[in-house]
């Protein structure tokens, strides 16, 4: 999250810094006015797991703590935006996501350890939303987005054999999305930074009584806070 916010800061500061010239010279005067436009993405995102105890945690005393840990990916995706009208867009986002939702155990049966449980993800996220946009100031402006996402699991292991330390996952999730950005409009193209938060809804955790890992877990609901870069056309 530090290096996140350290990127926010950067790009507060080029935003604060742009040149005179970029405030009178106005680019991309007739991109307002486009139907529809493309771009790619490039995101670095910090995602972890809302974490809920079942019963059989505080029944436990062999595993004493069972929490989640945040960890660092990234994402890969394509943007499609159409214009509804002057300050409203409808934009689809899909996106290619690697991401670790990892999970920390302490046990003090049949010895004292520690255990971190790497939950790697590869998922394909299908998110539709809307977004709302600012007049232009200059060549900048700032917009705001809320919608929708539905998550495919390439890496699940919801299928896997049965092992004593699994903990396994739903291939599916569905959820929702807000956030706030910039557009910075250069001659050729718009460079927009945008911080989202990106939760899902649903439990993707498959309890199974008979994995001890698994056992001492009600619910694991994704969690994620996700840094892009939009270049768009």
């Amino acid at each position: 999250m530090f290096y996140l916010l350290r990127y926010a800061l950067i790009f507060l500061l080029l935003m604060i810094v742009l040149p005179a010239k970029a405030q009178t010279n106005m680019n991309m005067l007739e991109h307002d006015a486009k139907p529809y436009y493309f771009g790619i993405t490039l995101a670095a995102n910090q995602s972890n797991f809302k974490l809920t105890h079942s019963t059989a945690f505080l029944a436990s005393d062999s595993i004493t703590i069972a929490e989640p840990l945040k960890s660092m990916g990234f994402n890969l995706g394509l943007l499609a935006n159409a214009r509804l009208s002057e300050h409203f867009d409808l934009r689809f986002n899909p996106q290619l996501i690697f991401a670790s939702k990892n999970l920390y155990y302490r046990e003090t049966y049949p010895k004292p350890q520690d255990t971190d449980k790497k939950i790697e993800s590869i998922l394909l996220s299908f998110p539709l939303q809307i977004k709302f946009k600012s007049d232009r100031i200059g060549n900048m402006r700032v917009y705001t987005i809320a919608g929708l996402k539905y998550d495919y699991d390439l890496a699940s292991n919801a299928r896997a054999r049965k092992a004593d330390d699994l903990v396994k996952i739903k291939k599916s999730d569905y959820g929702y999305e807000v956030g706030a950005g910039f557009e910075f409009y250069f001659e050729s193209f718009i460079f927009s930074p945008e911080f989202k938060i990106s939760n899902g809804f649903g439990n993707v955790h498959i309890k199974d009584p008979n994995l001890r890992f698994s056992n001492v877990v009600e619910k694991l609901q994704s969690r994620m806070v996700v840094f892009s870069i939009h270049l768009e056309g």
